[in-house]
């Protein structure tokens, strides 16, 4: 799911600079002004022949994209990662599984095994739906004040802070994620949306109503009780935060079940929770599998309301088991193709930057990747020149190599999938500008891609690859590419390229999408609700509108006698 990012950006160079630790800062001296965010930086020229992995045969062959080391070692330092934790967090406690089953997480650097961690199922989530409602129902969580659990939450965020490198860390080796956008962005992004929520948990408030009869009424706003949140694997530690802040702010007990290619720091994130002072049973961890704890999460009569951010294919099965147990509530945010429309008066350099930003942030595995570009025919052709030229300047390798832009692909079976939607993107008779092709020697890198010449009802239009594949379309007037951006069975986000403030306003209220960037994209903030329409989802994430989803409303009436007015 989404990363948190400065609004400020393109950030100026030396601002961006400031960012760097130092021994990064010694390797770009001189930013450029079009960098957008970290993990654009380009690699120096001076650093890019000892790291490339082709052999001179492929190099000869034409290959421009430039490729890191990414068995590691060469040039930077990866460090020793420990991983603490590897059993269930059920009731204060990490425990083996039921059943003693454990399964493997792996390195999508490498393919190796990481860790052995312990596999719940259903007889686990049934001990930690237990364990969270005791502690709901019993328990001193719901009943302490909003300011005492803010406290704790607090706590829970300074913690987190203490621990910033050995949690980007375990996303890195578990995800693939860039370890130094862990450490500057998604880490820290973390404890800033605990604080947030942290920080509403004293104002969840009802309000007087205005009775049409002699009566007062007045309504509350109550925790809903017991929480099953499924997360995913793209953005572990955000992720865990969208879903967890908000819940335990309302004063909820939660069950995460994070996704079984990224169990790390959700361990860890329950150990820190503990040692925060959050009572036992209020927050439980079962890592495990779709079919069986997710399963188990979604149809267990005593979870109360259910949060679920994954694949649209998945919510279905998710709406189908709370509907066919006890109909508990859902909030679902699913897939995405969100376009990135750029009109001929953009500032091309800036368009071309933010397209790429757009596309590759993650290695594309973010919901809300903007992978359908369409640009106006003005200055389209300029415009592929320029993004081709971009794409081929990033360098693919190892995430501990601060001079990397993209990592692998979460796994084998996601690295799979994007360089089959690559070959069909070929089959259906789009052009490949650039890229499209495996990276390295072992591990799941493929390069950043370009397609042109792409129809509407191409495949690579319309599904959810989740990978670094960019379709670019060119339109000619603003009514097309209204129609051409609502061609689309989701609705979670767009982004919109123009200096011309009419355009911009028609356009965003023409798109149906939960959330609009207009000359910026990912501009995801605390205070900002996100969610998508269609078959994205519904729901919101963040703001006020997070925290509503955990609280429900109850009316309160008593009969006004002989009151002097009403």
């Amino acid at each position: 799911m989404p990363p948190f990012v400065s609004s400020s950006w393109p950030l100026l160079p030396s601002t961006l600079k400031s960012l760097l630790p130092p021994r990064l800062q010694a390797v770009h001296p001189s930013p450029p002004t079009q960098a957008i965010y970290l993990i654009l930086l380009p690699l120096p020229r001076s650093h890019s022949t000892h790291l490339s992995l082709r052999s001179p045969a492929q190099r000869r062959a034409g290959g421009a994209m430039a490729v890191a080391n990414g068995s590691g070692g060469k040039g930077f330092e990866v460090p020793k990662v420990e991983v603490r934790f590897t059993k269930l967090f059920i009731n204060g406690q990490f425990v083996d599984a039921v059943s003693g089953k454990t399964f493997e997480t792996r390195d999508p650097r490498t393919g190796e095994v990481i860790a052995n961690i312990a596999e719940g199922d259903k007889a686990d989530v049934d001990l930690a739906v237990k364990a969270a409602r005791e502690a709901f129902d019993n328990g001193p969580w719901p009943r302490m004040t909003g300011y005492e659990r803010g406290r704790i939450l607090n706590k829970f965020a300074d913690l987190i802070d203490q621990h910033i490198e050995e949690l980007a860390m375990l996303d890195t080796v578990d995800a693939g994620k860039l370890f130094l956008v862990g450490k500057v962005r998604d880490i820290p992004g973390a404890a800033h949306l605990l604080r947030y929520y942290a920080g509403a948990a004293d104002k969840i408030h009802g309000e007087t109503l205005k009775m049409a009869q002699r009566m007062h009424g007045y309504t509350l706003k109550e925790p809903v009780g017991v929480i099953g949140h499924i997360v995913p694997w793209n953005y572990p530690s955000t992720m865990f935060f969208f879903k967890v802040s908000p819940a335990l702010a309302a004063g909820c007990a939660v069950v995460v079940k994070p996704a079984e290619q990224t169990p790390l720091s959700a361990l860890f994130y329950a150990h820190l929770s503990r040692e925060a002072g959050v009572p036992d049973g209020v927050l439980n961890v079962v890592p495990g599998f779709g079919p069986t704890a997710g399963a188990a999460v979604a149809a267990h009569m005593d979870v109360d309301k259910l949060s679920f951010t994954g694949s649209t294919e998945v919510g279905r099965l998710v709406m189908k088991a709370a509907a066919e147990s006890n109909l508990k509530s859902v909030s679902l945010e699913l897939g995405g193709k969100s376009p990135v429309i750029v009109f001929d008066d953009a500032d091309l350099d800036m368009a071309v930057n933010l397209v790429n930003f757009a596309t590759y942030t993650n290695k594309g595995e973010i919901c809300v990747a903007g992978t359908r570009i369409y640009v106006q025919e003005g200055i389209y052709d300029a415009f592929v020149k320029k993004a081709a030229e971009l794409a081929k300047k990033s360098v693919v390798g190892d995430p501990f190599n601060p001079r990397v832009n993209q990592g692998p692909q979460v796994d084998k079976d996601q690295y799979e999938k994007v360089l089959k939607y690559i070959n069909i993107g070929k089959r259906e008779g789009a052009t490949l500008v650039t890229g499209g092709k495996p990276c390295g020697d072992k591990g799941y890198y493929i390069e950043p891609t370009i397609f042109t010449d792409v129809k509407d009802d191409m495949s690579i239009a319309q599904d959810e690859i989740f990978g670094p594949v960019m379709a670019l379309m060119k339109f000619k007037t603003v009514e097309e590419v209204i129609q051409k951006a609502n061609n689309t069975r989701y609705g979670l986000a767009a982004g919109i390229v123009t200096k011309n403030i009419d355009i911009a306003n028609t356009v965003s209220r023409s798109i149906r999408a939960g959330a609009i960037w207009i000359n910026c994209y990912f501009a995801f903030d605390p205070d900002a609700p996100f969610g998508g329409y269609k078959m994205s989802g519904f729901g919101k994430d963040m703001g006020m509108d997070g925290l509503e989803k955990y609280l429900q409303t109850k009316t309160v009436v008593t009969p006004l006698y002989n009151t002097p007015w009403l």
